[in-house]
């Protein structure tokens, strides 16, 4: 773990930045969640937030009334920044994925506030 900044960390899943990487790859974020793990920029992130908001928009009120697993399973389609690919995620992965974006976004910018201030 020496080789990584941790950004944010929930029960779901891991954010964090290759310590190794060169300079103008310095600002992607690995994402780690499930057995998928993403290198996003910013941006993509910001987008994969959206997505998320969107799943749970379109959701809303709708899960399986009649269902004994109540949002257990991964009855739902979850857009990603990248275009070819969707997950199948669970009404709870959902939650628990936009606290680990919502977390790791925050946590950026509150970095990059503290850099602009030469705050460390």
């Amino acid at each position: 773990m020496n080789e990584i900044r941790r950004i944010y960390q929930n029960d779901f899943g891991i954010a964090f930045q290759w310590k190794h990487d060169e300079p103008q790859k310095s600002n992607k974020v690995q994402l780690i969640f499930r057995d998928i793990g993403l290198l996003l920029m910013p941006n993509e992130l910001q987008y994969f937030s959206k997505c998320i908001n969107d799943t749970l928009q379109s959701c809303k009120g709708n899960l399986c009334k009649d269902c004994k697993v109540k949002g257990e399973c991964r009855s739902l389609l979850l857009n990603s920044p990248a275009h070819q690919i969707t997950f199948a995620v669970s009404f709870q992965e959902v939650i628990e994925l936009r606290d680990l974006i919502s977390g790791t976004l925050f946590k950026l910018e509150l970095d990059s506030y503290f850099d602009e201030f030469g705050i460390n």
